[in-house]
This record gives C-alpha cells, structure tokens and sequence, in this order.
C-alpha cells in the first residue's frame, strides 16, 4: 500500500432498519477519516428519514432514481444526474417517495457521524 493514496476495496456497511443501504467508501468507520466521508447509498421506494440539522456540508449526485429534499421550507426532486449542497445547520430532510429505487453517492465535510447529525 501506498502513503500516496488509499484504494478502498471493501466498504464499510452501515447497519440499518428501514431498508436503505449504506456503503461507507472513507469516513470514521471505514478508514478512520473524520475530515471527510464518501457513502453510495440505495434508499428503496417508500423510504424516508427525520429531519436534520447537521454540522457538516452534505454533497448529494443521484445516480439513479430521484430523491424529495426538503430544506427549510422548499421542497424539491433531485434526479440521476444532478446534485445538490446542503450547508452545515441547515433543516434538511430525505426521503424516496417514489416508486423506484433512489441511487445516489453523498460527501459530508467534515465526515457524517450520528453525534453530528442532529435528527429529530
């Protein structure tokens, strides 16, 4: 292995219970990181999570599907192919109410952990 990079072959899958599938690729579990983390997630039709005012920036590209965020009061779709930001502290919620799967990869800077999420 090199100092100069890191080939991550085996992510780190986060345990859930309402169906989405995380696959931590860098970030806390995966390599340690707490600058950055980088996750591909599936989140199924029908999923949805609580709001939240996290403390980091939240980077979102869909690959496939579409996802409904709702960031204080506007609401919108992100379809494959586009992406968006959300700031640190500012309400934000997530959810696939669609009827397919919803593929997409999210960076948050500084790396997502449950103490930094603040979900209601």
């Amino acid at each position: 292995m090199s100092d100069a990079y890191i080939k991550q072959d085996t992510p780190f899958v986060v345990p859930t219970d309402d169906g989405k599938h995380i696959e931590e690729h860098f970030g806390i579990p995966s390599t340690g990181m707490k600058d950055v983390s980088v996750a591909r997630m599936e989140a199924p039709p029908g999923w949805s999570e609580p709001a939240q005012t996290p403390e980091f920036d939240e980077l979102t590209l869909m690959v496939k599907g579409r996802k409904r965020i709702i960031v204080g009061e506007e609401a919108f779709e992100l379809s494959a192919g586009q992406l968006t930001l959300v700031r640190a502290g500012t309400r934000v919620q997530y959810s696939n109410p669609f009827d397919e799967p919803a593929e997409y990869w999210s960076v948050c800077r500084p790396a997502f952990s449950p103490d930094r999420v603040h979900r209601e």
